[in-house]
């Protein structure tokens, strides 16, 4: 049975048992992972997950249902469970099935050229990475990790109101972690790369990149404990932003989760921070024309120029708040209940390159890395304390690694504090990108 086959007779027969308004949601994954150690296969695995998600309004009330197999005898299943869960619904929560969108636009995320490229090849790339690692520096003494990921994905999603929407998508991943001994003092340094252009993955440049982050970090010093001026690098900024996103989810602040409460329309940053959200993003590696009830995805400032423009909305929290959804209901698996989520929000750039950036600190830090975001933040108060891995700028230059740090400050306050943003725009596998950002200070502790 094709999953169209599936999902026609699925609706009908929902219908025909009562279901006022019913939702298909279809979702097929496909992932290969490689992982390179001393130039043989450490790891190797390839999996696959699809299934269908089943949403239906039964007697006023939403009921949900999954299935992995997709054959005759899941429907009567689905329905039957569906309909004994909205049977156990205290009340009506306001969900309906969405007709659809006037217009979708057709971006192409799947590369049909990447699907062809055999694995081989991609195998052999990867360890022509290490080896060209491990040549760059005698300094460079083993890679924790060495690891090429590549995935496919289908999303179709129908309904008895009319609505039919399908997409594919596909990328690959580069992760690389290498560490670095000169004498006693021990470093490491990470580096990863996305791309659905496999031609435009250099070994030479991959390594050196990697190879240069690592050994950046030799030679580290110690600096006093207190407040200094922050660069905040891209990828560090992008983890901290993907940190707090939750603060811009109207679903967080109507449950009195979010400070942005009531802050619509509203200065919540400096005049240097515009935030954005681009499902077609052609630096990102994700992407989707509609989302997660089938609404049409589109371009949007969610912050402009320090103004807090929107929240993040699907159509229940919209409904709520009296406006238009904004096309960010998320389901990350056929299993999933809606969610909300961005799919590619990032800082948008500035004209300074990182070194222009540099050079305007007299004195300050630069943070190229941060660990402990899941423990260390507060997305209710905006509070942070996580350590940080960085140099210490004196002069406009970078004068040493600096020890092992902690960070803390108030991401609000932070977001108020940006001085200057980058050109240096980056977008990390999760989705989130930045630049590097010039903030007026943060305190600094090191141990």
């Amino acid at each position: 049975m094709t999953i169209n086959e599936f999902q026609k007779k699925l609706l009908a027969e929902a219908v025909e048992m009562g279901f006022e308004e019913a939702e298909v949601y279809y979702k097929k994954s496909e992932s290969f992972r490689v992982m390179i150690f001393k130039g043989e296969i450490d790891s190797y695995e390839t999996s696959e997950e699809g299934g269908l998600g089943f949403r239906g309004l039964y007697n006023g009330k939403m009921g949900y249902a999954y299935t992995e197999k997709i054959e005759e005898s899941s429907i009567a299943f689905l329905i039957d469970s569906a309909k004994a869960n909205a049977d156990v619904l205290d009340e009506d929560d306001g969900t309906d099935i969405f007709e659809g969108s006037e217009t979708y636009t057709k971006h192409d995320f799947y590369s049909e050229e990447l699907a062809q490229v055999p694995t081989l090849k991609k195998i052999e790339l990867i360890k022509s990475i290490e080896a060209k690692v491990f040549a760059y520096d005698p300094r460079i003494v083993t890679l924790n990790y060495c690891m090429l990921q590549d995935f496919s994905e289908e999303r179709v999603m129908a309904n008895n109101k009319g609505l039919s929407l399908n997409e594919k998508q596909n990328g690959l991943i580069i992760y690389i972690s290498a560490v670095v001994k000169d004498g006693e003092e021990m470093k490491t340094g990470s580096f990863s790369k996305m791309t659905r252009d496999f031609n435009e993955l250099d070994a030479d440049t991959i390594a050196k990149e990697v190879a240069e982050e690592a050994l950046s970090n030799l030679g580290e010093q110690s600096i006093p404990t207190r407040k200094y001026p922050i660069i905040m690098r891209h990828d560090a900024s992008a983890s901290l932003l993907a940190a707090f996103t939750p603060i811009f989810s109207a679903e967080n602040t109507q449950k009195g989760q979010s400070l942005l409460k009531g802050k619509v329309g509203e200065k919540i940053a400096a005049e240097t921070f515009t935030l954005l959200d681009d499902p077609s993003h052609p630096d990102a590696i994700a992407g989707s024309n509609f989302d997660g009830e089938g609404v049409a995805t589109q371009k949007r400032a969610i912050v402009s120029n320090g103004t807090l423009e929107t929240l993040l909305h699907n159509r229940k929290t919209a409904k709520k708040d009296g406006v238009k959804t904004t096309g960010h209901a998320r389901k990350p698996s056929y299993k999933s209940t809606l969610t909300i989520a961005p799919l590619n929000m990032y800082i948008a750039p500035g004209n300074k390159s990182k070194e222009e950036l540099i050079a305007s600190i007299e004195e300050g830090v630069f943070i190229t890395s941060l660990a402990g975001l899941h423990s260390g933040v507060s997305t209710v108060s905006g509070d942070f304390s996580i350590a940080a891995t960085g140099f210490h700028i004196k002069g406009g230059k970078i004068a040493s690694a600096v020890k092992q740090m902690t960070i803390a400050g108030n991401f609000f306050g932070f977001l108020k504090d940006i001085e200057e943003v980058g050109a240096d725009l980056k977008f990390m596998p999760g989705g989130y990108g930045s630049p590097s950002l010039v903030v007026k200070e943060l305190s600094v502790t090191v141990d």
